[in-house]
């Protein structure tokens, strides 16, 4: 997970209205796919869009530090060894500027390894990503977790005691 502060935009991202239409990223043979609990994205056709467009999806430097270490226990580690460094990640707005790493989780644990202080990487927000998402469970799923992370960030309206709106009044 890599986070950055919303002070940056200082507006709070709008909430998302669930389309009935959603259609799911079709998945065919070879693409990759990235899960994260319900969440499955089709790394493939997302990379592609990125390739599409290298001025809205530029590739930045990451430092590693920032990204939050999983462990990566489960990694292969013949694929962690092979990993080319020069290969920018991806990281998804999962919440509201929380970039988690989506792709490149092998790069991620060799740079860590070989002590290795920034990567290169690009970042996809919401709702860019959306559309990538590999069904419909996980699509619902998904925009009612947005929306409680949104719900969290708004301000809740301050109570005032009934004492305090009769001075207010007084």
């Amino acid at each position: 997970m890599l986070t950055d502060s919303l002070s940056q935009s200082s507006a709070i991202p709008p909430r998302l209205r669930p389309n009935k239409r959603f259609q799911p990223c079709p998945i065919t043979e070879g693409d990759e796919i990235f899960a994260n609990g319900i969440f499955e994205f089709n790394i493939t056709r997302i990379l592609a869009l990125l390739d599409t467009d290298p001025v809205r999806f530029s590739v930045e430097v990451v430092k590693v530090a920032t990204i939050v270490d999983y462990g990566g226990r489960n990694l292969d580690e013949a694929t962690i060894l092979a990993a080319d460094l020069s290969r920018p990640i991806l990281l998804a707005e999962i919440a509201p500027g929380r970039y988690n790493p989506i792709d490149g989780n092998h790069r991620i644990a060799k740079a860590r390894r070989d002590r290795v202080a920034s990567i290169p990487a690009r970042r996809i927000g919401c709702p860019a990503h959306i559309p990538f998402l590999t069904s419909t469970r996980a699509y619902e799923s998904y925009v009612e977790y947005w929306n409680s992370k949104i719900k969290e960030l708004r301000p809740r309206p301050q109570r005032t005691s009934l004492a305090t709106q009769q001075n207010l009044t007084a």
